[in-house]
């Protein structure tokens, strides 16, 4: 009775003492199978500082398409004022604010292309 307890115990204590092996073979190929799985989704591996620089870039662009329409606006306005100062005037306020405006932008996206290529470097 003794050696049939020793001959059973034997073999279910090498069981437990083996699957910590069997465990950490199978994670060294998980990182790997995630990023398989992640592209078959559509998804990418990206670093925090690209998404930033992808938003800010969206963010942006949105602000040129405002420009783009104050200076239609503006030129609107100037080209339907028949004479009279007044809508010359704003006319000429709307696009002086909007070129101002204009050179802040291309200056925050300098400064976004900048930080993001130090970024990603």
């Amino acid at each position: 009775m003794k050696y049939t307890k020793t001959f059973l115990t034997a073999p279910l204590l090498s069981l437990f003492t083996a699957l910590p092996a069997y465990a950490q073979g199978s994670l060294k190929d998980a990182g790997k199978n995630l990023g398989i799985v992640s592209t078959k989704a559509g998804t990418s591996e990206s670093d925090i500082g690209s998404v930033v620089g992808i938003v800010i870039n969206a963010a942006l662009t949105l602000v040129g398409l405002i420009f783009l329409a104050l200076m239609v606006y503006a030129g609107y306005l100037w080209m339907t004022a028949r004479g009279e100062s007044e809508p010359v005037d704003k006319a000429k306020k709307i696009i002086a604010g909007s070129i101002i405006g204009l050179v802040i932008v291309m200056s925050a996206y300098a400064i976004t292309v900048f930080v993001t290529t130090g970024f990603t470097k």
